[in-house]
């Protein structure tokens, strides 16, 4: 059962394609907020406030069972339902892009994903991602995501570099996605910070929710949020600043870029999260480093790494020499 101001996601299966359902029971503190504004606050994808008015207009969403206009204001123990519609079918085109492929096999692909490389395509944005260089390469993927995501099982950010998985076929897919909601998929990541961590390790237990203030941005946050872990260990200090290596306990957007705003010591480089002074990178210096998981038809575990990118490994070098 939903507690108050709990949220959960899932999805609906019919004869034609797949729904996705959003679900949430209003908390106190947000009891008296309009809807469309609570919706729009507590959906992890970008979504207009007007999108989610034409959702709520067209009948897309139910408070206790029952359809409201985007004026009404909801109150503690709503159970508040969203259905959203599937998205216009946007041909994918496969595009012969290169891969930096780690692993394959009929069930499964591992990828080393480049810095500046989106993983799946967006409505305005469908071409040069993983999933159009996926399919000129595998030819099939996994249906279970619809048409934007075929074999997409999980992502990380369009600038963070490093291991990615996909799936070739529902049951593997079906597999992997199962081990991720377990926590049983070992993801280990390497991070430059800004300041100098004063503690070998540490865990950020801390949820992760929009931020009220600008909804393309997440925070640490009780409202519409979700359970967050991340937890870190000290490689080496600099000065000022400190190398991490980073385990994922779960796997919230931004995850790591809010949990290490949180403490204090954001990523060096990130656009969004980070400082506006010190070192320049493109991009925030994150690096999924290492990927482990049980082998969806085998049963065996497998675990690959990935060398950090040239351009983290030259920053390095400059913070080493000084």
């Amino acid at each position: 059962m939903l507690q108050d101001g709990q949220r959960t996601d899932h999805v609906m299966d019919s004869d034609e394609q797949e729904q996705d359902i959003q679900e949430w029971v209003v908390d106190v503190e947000s009891a008296k907020t309009r809807i469309d504004k609570y919706i729009t606050e507590g959906l992890d994808e970008d979504v207009s406030r007007s999108q989610v008015q034409l959702w709520i207009a067209d009948g897309h969403v139910l408070v206790n069972d029952s359809p409201v206009k985007a004026n009404y204001k909801v109150n503690q123990g709503d159970r508040i339902s969203l259905a959203i519609p599937a998205p216009s079918v946007v041909e994918i085109v496969p595009e012969d892009i290169p891969l930096d492929i780690a692993f394959e096999d009929r069930d499964v692909i591992v990828v080393n994903k480049p810095r500046g490389m989106v993983v799946h395509p967006a409505p305005g944005h469908v071409s040069g991602t993983l999933v159009n260089a996926l399919m000129h390469h595998c030819k099939d993927l996994s249906g279970i995501n619809g048409e934007l995501r075929p074999g997409i099982v999980h992502r990380i950010d369009k600038d963070t570099t490093g291991l990615i998985m996909a799936a070739k076929n529902d049951k593997a897919h079906a597999s992997l996605a199962a081990q991720l909601k377990e926590h049983s998929v070992n993801r280990r990541y390497l991070a430059l910070v800004h300041g100098n961590i004063s503690h070998d390790q540490g865990t950020i237990d801390a949820p992760i929710g929009r931020d009220p203030q600008d909804r393309k941005m997440y925070t640490v946050t009780d409202r519409n949020s979700k359970h967050a872990v991340t937890h870190f260990t000290v490689v080496e200090r600099f000065a000022d600043y400190s190398l991490l290596e980073l385990k994922l306990e779960t796997g919230r957007t931004h995850q790591i870029r809010v949990h290490m705003k949180y403490i204090g010591h954001p990523l060096v480089g990130d656009p969004v999260y980070g400082k506006s002074k010190g070192i320049k990178l493109n991009g925030q210096a994150l690096h999924a480093a290492v990927l482990g998981f049980v082998h969806p038809a085998t049963g065996q575990y497998l675990e690959f790494s990935a060398p950090m990118p040239d351009d983290m490994e030259e920053l390095l070098t400059i913070l080493k020499s000084r």
